[in-house]
């Protein structure tokens, strides 16, 4: 049998009782703005329905900014980076609404790889980092891994027979992000290793590549490009989204 609760509490009392029902239900947005927003509702002269729905998306919005901010801790970058900040003037030769098009994460969400391909200190490492972000912050989980960090994980894996466990933790992500891949040589066995991964999420989840090497004849990255190009006055970028038969 549920206790009746008493009607017309005072304000007091009903504050109190706001204050431990969120408690109760794990509600830590409206329990820190009811008093703000039902002060404003009683300003504007909202219905209830309106003050409901007014404290309900305050409480979504900051667990989805909760949410991104973990999955962006998860993902391991290993420094903040925007799109916002990136120089597009320096790199006069990319364009934007491209980047801003990855951005949507669309070819996330189709499965599809990205690479970036430039000389050093072009802005791919900050774009990976960036586009990375993005994906997270739209609902994805991303990894981010150095190439020689990864294969260094997948060798010591493999001595301690955990490849297979190691190989499936980086295939369930929805989107990996590997950074400064050729900038070391790879002796055989690494490579290999490090091909199982790309292998392991070829057509079932997205890659993010950067790279001073060309990726145009492996077939894994054919789909989505970005690639950097130097001419003779200097670095410049020229993003293309393109399409090659195997």
């Amino acid at each position: 049998m549920n206790a009746t609760r008493p009607r017309g509490l005072t304000e007091p009392a009903a504050d109190a009782a706001i204050d431990a029902a969120c408690r109760n239900l794990r509600l830590p947005t409206m329990r820190g703005q009811f008093s703000e927003l039902a002060d404003a509702a009683a300003r504007d002269q909202m219905t209830y329905r309106g003050f409901l729905a007014e404290l309900l998306m305050a409480e979504c919005d900051d667990r989805n900014r909760r949410r991104s901010e973990r999955r962006i801790k998860a993902a391991g970058f290993p420094r903040e980076k925007a799109l916002r900040t990136f120089d597009f003037d320096a790199n006069s030769a990319i364009d934007p609404a491209a980047i801003h098009t990855l951005a949507s994460c669309d070819w996330v969400r189709k499965g599809l790889p990205l690479c970036l391909i430039g000389d050093s200190g072009t802005g791919k490492s900050h774009l990976l980092i960036a586009l990375g972000t993005e994906a997270a912050m739209a609902g994805f989980r991303v990894k981010y891994v150095l190439a020689t960090k990864l294969v260094n994980e997948l060798v010591e894996a493999a001595d301690e027979k955990l490849l297979t466990k190691t190989i499936a933790r980086y295939g369930r992500v929805d989107l990996l992000c590997i950074d400064e891949l050729g900038y070391m040589e790879l002796d055989r066995r690494g490579a290999e290793l490090l091909f199982q991964v790309l292998t392991e999420r070829e057509e079932k989840n997205s890659m993010a590549i950067a790279s001073n090497e060309s990726f145009s004849k492996a077939h894994m990255f054919r789909r989505t490009c970005a690639r950097q190009r130097r001419n003779f006055t200097g670095s410049t970028w020229r993003a293309t989204s393109a399409r090659t038969t195997p």
